[in-house]
């Protein structure tokens, strides 16, 4: 299975993430098959190129959570209801 992922870089807790379109059995700092775009958490600098990603996704890869937020962040994707908080149950009284 294909997923799309972050792939940590930089400094020693000042991270860097490149969005990757991976392997799924690869490890998560190993060989990847495309860059699709870069995340500076520190920063909230968000380079993603759309074509790309909507490419990948019409080829039918699982992008992570935090990738699809990130996605929708960037305008690639629409937010679907899956992305919106759990609601949680209300505890029955006695």
């Amino acid at each position: 299975m294909v997923k799309m992922r972050l792939f940590r870089m930089g400094d020693k807790k000042n991270p860097i993430y490149r969005v990757v379109v991976v392997d799924s059995r690869k490890a998560a700092t190993g060989e990847y098959i495309e860059c699709v775009g870069h995340y500076n958490p520190g920063s909230v600098e968000l380079t993603i190129d759309n074509e790309k990603a909507q490419a990948w996704l019409a080829k039918g890869v699982q992008p992570t959570e935090t990738v699809k937020s990130l996605l929708v962040k960037s305008g690639a994707i629409e937010k679907s209801a899956k992305l919106s908080a759990p609601k949680t149950k209300t505890k029955k009284s006695k």
